[in-house]
């Protein structure tokens, strides 16, 4: 295990909460959908402990954790197909897009894996 896996493992701990619950699920499906995805721990500085970020021939997206809502910023957001309408935040964005997950709201994890497998396409070039 990398270590920004364990940092992403004792971030869900840390939170113990339903956000600690989103973000192990929304990890599950990015990981189901993409087995090469590299995980990373990214930003940490003084006034921000840092973000997990998922990647694979460049960023899919990171997992933000916040009072209200656990947030999926994909770097290139506005460049995917969303049928089902995942997107829901910084939808006014030239380039990044964001799904903000709010306490019991579930996420469609088909939808989900296929903007991933759709960011990792566009990543490579075959998108």
């Amino acid at each position: 295990m990398s270590d920004a896996s364990q940092r992403i493992d004792e971030r869900i701990a840390e939170l113990d909460d339903w956000r600690g619950e989103t973000l192990a699920a929304v990890r599950a499906i990015i990981k189901a959908a993409d087995p090469e995805v590299v995980e990373e721990w990214k930003w940490a500085k003084a006034t921000s402990p840092g973000v997990p970020v998922w990647s694979h021939g460049g960023g899919i997206c990171t997992g933000e954790s916040y009072k209200s809502v656990v947030k999926l910023t994909f770097f290139k957001g506005a460049s995917l197909k969303d049928p089902a309408g995942l997107f829901n935040s910084s939808l006014e964005g030239k380039v990044r897009r964001a799904i903000d997950i709010a306490e019991g709201e579930t996420v469609n994890d088909k939808a989900l894996a296929a903007l991933i497998k759709e960011a990792v396409a566009l990543n490579l070039g075959k998108g």
